[in-house]
């Protein structure tokens, strides 16, 4: 082996530890710096979260992309020359990634106008569950039921959004029904005492209690209450109960469906 074949390949295994210490090092830094930029969402209250984790995933990126070029510069490739042919395969790229590039603008969009944020319960796409996350690519949902599902920001930006999450306060809804003997007077005290005995009813908006339909075997009382957003399901399940409760207290009939069988026997003379 001819000195000349010697530098060669010492040249070429200095590149590829060149090349190794560079990658290694993109991938330890695009993490640090993505970890950092998450961070300052959570120390600085200005600071939205859900914004800094989308810068963070957009530095992690960047600094993967250009770890490749300089590794590429380092071998003799001309990365300029590089451009003509990546501009020629974009269009091609494009339209093989069309469905990955729109999930890239929709998640940018996503993060432009902040439907919700981390933390929100939404339902979209046809799911609906607590947001833990949003990437370039990706919305992650985790479901009441510790569930993980992932969706396209396609899909998500692309159909309505439900935020339950975006007000302080939220209006539970009731049907309550009583029989039609029963004292229509004592059943909405009833149910506005059982109302005004739990705290987490707010006063303003006023509770509504009306009688609003007649059914076939009942007649119904629609109830109206607002409460702080994160007290709803346990205000909707207690004051259910208070009210089963209190009716049975006061005598109050909750009808149920009945049907009636009518026996005839057939008539046959002798």
């Amino acid at each position: 082996m001819t000195e000349t074949q010697m530098d060669t390949i010492v040249e070429i295994l200095i590149n590829i530890g060149y090349a190794l210490a560079i990658g290694l090092g993109a991938i330890w830094a695009s993490g640090f710096a993505k970890k950092k930029i998450e961070q300052l969402g959570t120390k600085h209250q200005e600071l939205d979260v859900t914004l800094m984790r989308f810068f963070g995933s957009v530095a992690r990126y960047a600094i993967i992309v250009l770890a490749g070029i300089f590794i590429l510069g380092r071998f003799g490739i001309e990365t300029t020359s590089l451009a003509a042919l990546i501009g020629a395969a974009g269009l091609a790229i494009g339209l093989a990634l069309q469905g990955t590039l729109s999930n890239v603008a929709a998640g940018v969009m996503l993060v432009g106008f902040r439907p919700f944020k981390v933390g929100d319960y939404i339902e979209a796409g046809g799911h609906a569950g607590t947001v833990s996350a949003i990437t370039l690519f990706t919305t992650e949902l985790t479901t009441p039921d510790n569930v993980q599902i992932i969706l396209p920001n396609g899909d998500v930006f692309g159909a309505p959004i439900t935020n339950f999450s975006y007000h302080d306060t939220r209006r539970v809804d009731f049907v309550f029904g009583v029989s039609y003997s029963s004292d229509l007077k004592l059943a909405e005290d009833t149910i506005r005492a059982c109302i005004k005995a739990d705290a987490r009813a707010h006063t303003d908006p006023e509770p509504l209690v009306k009688v609003s339909n007649l059914a076939g075997s009942s007649v119904d009382f629609t109830v109206r209450v607002w409460c702080d957003r994160t007290e709803y399901w346990n205000l909707k399940f207690d004051l259910t109960r208070a009210v089963k409760e209190a009716f049975d207290a006061n005598n109050i009939d909750i009808p149920f469906p009945t049907q009636m069988v009518i026996h005839q026997n057939e008539y046959s003379p002798e």
